[in-house]
């Protein structure tokens, strides 16, 4: 009989495409895994993997059973989550990961949130962009927060995730609260700004593109900005005078002192911010409750939340013992036509 935890080590290489990046994903040896893969082949009778002095690749019978492997272990977390909903005490570990700005936004109510669970081991941990949904699929994390600038992240992946939307979080301008822009009365004007000191990411990240796509609208040469890793340092520059800049409003959550922030009239630049889980997940209740609770904390107002929030739909509430939500819904929270509960129109 074949081994769950080699049947993962196989999907991971499916995923990863090369021994060191499974070992290093997985948290194994190199040796491990390869030795773990050789062990497959013995139970199996059959090549899966054709290896050379410096790679390693499927073979036509191991990518079969790699799509076999991502199905059995979906089946394996179904039956495991079945088990858990018995039980309405969430208890357990939950791994989160989630772009940095959401982090640092979310993470105080998270933890305020969860701390009425004390059987619950709460992980957060941030990721780099485009890792999120990956690192669910593969089990690494329970829940992703990502942000999707394109609106065709959810349609785009796996069909085995859940979609669960957070919040919309437009672009803002921000200049130092010296600037004479700082004043509210005055409407902003992006055609005053042309010749500013402007600041962005590096070219590209999504805010650094947005930031692009906005001075297009002004006219005439795009000003050329000054690049800064990390938006938390440009809204540090920005507050000692030397530059401004447009950020997704959620990046002030920390509320940064020595800035102003304006909403741009006629902008409709936004990221969208989603909750990503594997679907089967969702009837656990350590899961279940940590959705809640980000859920919760995306809601909570911020200090540049100066466009509202319009047509988030309601999340998914909390199971029955059956398996369903209050409402009669499936507590994998798609709505009864099979639409995931959250996913909304994009904007």
């Amino acid at each position: 009989m074949l081994e769950v935890r080699r049947l993962r080590l196989l999907a991971e290489f499916a995923r990863r495409g090369s021994i060191a990046a499974t070992a290093a994903s997985l948290g194994y040896t190199p040796s491990a895994v390869s030795q773990q893969l050789a062990a497959l082949e013995r139970e199996t009778r059959v090549a899966l993997l054709d290896r050379t002095a410096r790679s390693a690749e499927l073979t036509d019978a191991g990518r079969r059973l790699a799509a076999r492997a991502e199905e059995i272990l979906t089946l394996v977390e179904a039956a495991e989550a079945e088990l858990f909903a018995q039980s309405d005490t969430p208890i357990g570990r939950v791994v989160v990961t989630s772009f940095p700005t959401a982090a640092v936004a979310f993470a105080p109510a998270l933890a305020h949130s969860l701390a009425d669970h004390p059987g619950l081991t709460f992980v957060l941990r941030q990721t780099r962009p485009g890792d999120g949904v990956r690192q669910v699929q593969s089990g690494e994390v329970d829940i992703a927060l990502i942000d999707d600038w394109t609106g065709k992240v959810p349609e785009q992946s796996p069909a085995a995730l859940e979609f669960f939307h957070l919040r919309r979080d437009p672009l803002v301008l921000v200049v130092p609260a010296s600037h004479p822009m700082s004043d509210p009365e005055r409407p902003v004007d992006l055609q005053e700004l042309r010749e500013e000191p402007w600041m962005a990411a590096p070219p590209g990240e999504f805010s650094r593109q947005a930031v692009e796509r906005l001075l297009d609208t002004v006219g005439g040469a795009r000003p050329v900005p000054w690049e800064f890793e990390g938006l938390h340092t440009i809204l540090s520059l920005v507050a000692r005078g030397i530059g401004i800049t447009a950020v997704p409003a959620l990046a002030l959550a920390a509320g940064d002192q020595g800035v102003a922030v304006r909403s741009i009239p006629g902008c409709t630049l936004a990221r969208e911010v989603y909750a990503v889980t594997r679907t089967a997940s969702v009837r656990r209740p350590s899961v279940a409750v940590t959705l809640r609770a980000i859920y919760a904390a995306a809601q909570e107002p911020y200090p540049a939340q100066s466009i509202a929030d319009a047509g988030t739909p309601p999340f998914p509430p909390r199971p029955r013992p059956d398996g369903r939500s209050p409402d009669g819904r499936p507590a994998d929270g798609r709505s009864p036509g099979g639409r995931p509960a959250g996913g909304g129109a994009q904007e």
